[in-house]
C-alpha cells in the first residue's frame, strides 16, 4: 500500500512539474510573440500616420500635379508640389553613392571571403564595420569641408554644396552594409564547391568569380538592395553637404534637394500645424516609404528566385 502511494505522489509530482513547465514554456513564447510584433505595430503606425496625413493633403494637392509639376516651392506664395524635383535629387545622390558603394563593397567582400588569411579578416572585418557607426552628420561635414574642396582642385567651378561630394562620401558610408552581407553570403557557400573547382584545375580568382559569386548571388542581391534602401534613406550627409536646394536635374555637380533633406527642413521649422506646407512632410515621407517598400519587395523576390540551397 506504501508503494503504491509513493508512486501515486511520484506521478502527481512529475504532473505538477511537466504543468507548470509547459505553463512557463507559455509564457516565454507570448514574450517573445510580443517582441516580435513590436515591429509590425511600428510599421502599421507609421503607416496610419503617413496615409492619414497624406490624405489631408491630396484633398487640397492634386495627385497629377504631386506627380508632374516641375517645381517644388510648398513654402512660397506661389506655392508648387512637384515631387519629381525632390525625387530627382534623391536619384541622383544615390547613383553616386551606389557607384561607389557597390563595386567597392563587392571587392572587399571577395576578398575578405577568398582571398584573406584568418587573421587579416578578423581585423580588417571590424574596422570596416566601425564606417557604419560613424554619426552621419560627421559625415556631411566631412564631405563639405575635406571632399568638396579635394574636388574643387580638378574641377574648380564645382560650387560649395553640390551631390558629388555627398553622394561620394555616402557611398563610403555604405561600403560595410554591402561588404559584409555579401561576404557572409560567400562564406555560406559550402567549401566543396570551391575544392570541385579547384579540382578541375581552376585558380582561386576563376573559382571566386565563377563558383562563389553565382552561388551566392542571392544574398549578394540582397546587400546591393539593403544599400539602394540605405542610400535613398539617407538624411543628414545630404542636408549638410547637397544644399537642399529644389533642382529639376540629375547633374552631381549642382546642388539638389532630396526627399529625406526637405523633411528635416521643414520639420525644424516653425510651420503651424495642419498648414499645407507642414502636410508636405507626410507627402514626401509616403513617397519615400513607398520606394523603400517596392525595393524591398524586390529584394525579397530575388532572394526566392535565386536562392541556392545546398
Amino acid at each position: 500500500m506504501e508503494n503504491r502511494l509513493t508512486g501515486a505522489a511520484r506521478l502527481a509530482e512529475l504532473a505538477r512539474i511537466k504543468t507548470a513547465r509547459k505553463r512557463k514554456d507559455r509564457v516565454i513564447e507570448l514574450i517573445l510573440l510580443f517582441a516580435a510584433s513590436v515591429s509590425v505595430f511600428t510599421t502599421l503606425g507609421i503607416m496610419y500616420v503617413l496615409i492619414s496625413e497624406s490624405v489631408v493633403f491630396f484633398t487640397h494637392v492634386p495627385l497629377w500635379d504631386f506627380l508632374t509639376d516641375s517645381q517644388w516651392t510648398p513654402l512660397f506664395d506661389d506655392a508648387h508640389f512637384g515631387i519629381a524635383v525632390l525625387l530627382a535629387g534623391t536619384l541622383s545622390s544615390s547613383l553616386v553613392a551606389l557607384l561607389i558603394a557597390i563595386p567597392l563593397g563587392t571587392i572587399i567582400a571577395i576578398y575578405l571571403s577568398e582571398f584573406a588569411e584568418h587573421r587579416i579578416r578578423e581585423v580588417l572585418k571590424p574596422v570596416l564595420e566601425l564606417l557604419s557607426g560613424v554619426p552621419t552628420i560627421i559625415y556631411g561635414f566631412f564631405a563639405l569641408l575635406f571632399v568638396t574642396p579635394l574636388i574643387q582642385t580638378i574641377y574648380p567651378d564645382l560650387p560649395t554644396f553640390n551631390v558629388l561630394s555627398a553622394g561620394i562620401v555616402m557611398g563610403i558610408m555604405i561600403i560595410p552594409y554591402v561588404s559584409s552581407l555579401s561576404e557572409d553570403a560567400m562564406r555560406a557557400v559550402p567549401m566543396s564547391l570551391r575544392e570541385g573547382s579547384y579540382a578541375m584545375g581552376a585558380t582561386r580568382f576563376q573559382t571566386a568569380m565563377r563558383v562563389v559569386v553565382p552561388a551566392s548571388i542571392s544574398g549578394i542581391a540582397s546587400a546591393y538592395i539593403l544599400g539602394i534602401s540605405r542610400a535613398v534613406g539617407e538624411t543628414m550627409i545630404l542636408a549638410v553637404a547637397a544644399g537642399m536646394q529644389p533642382n529639376l536635374s540629375l547633374n552631381p555637380l549642382e546642388p539638389a534637394a532630396t526627399v529625406t533633406s526637405f523633411i528635416v527642413q521643414v520639420a525644424l521649422g516653425d510651420l503651424p500645424h495642419g498648414s499645407i506646407g507642414y502636410q508636405t512632410i507626410f507627402a514626401a515621407g509616403l513617397t519615400l516609404l513607398l520606394i523603400t517598400l517596392s525595393f524591398n519587395l524586390l529584394g525579397h523576390w530575388m532572394r526566392r528566385k535565386f536562392r541556392e540551397a545546398y
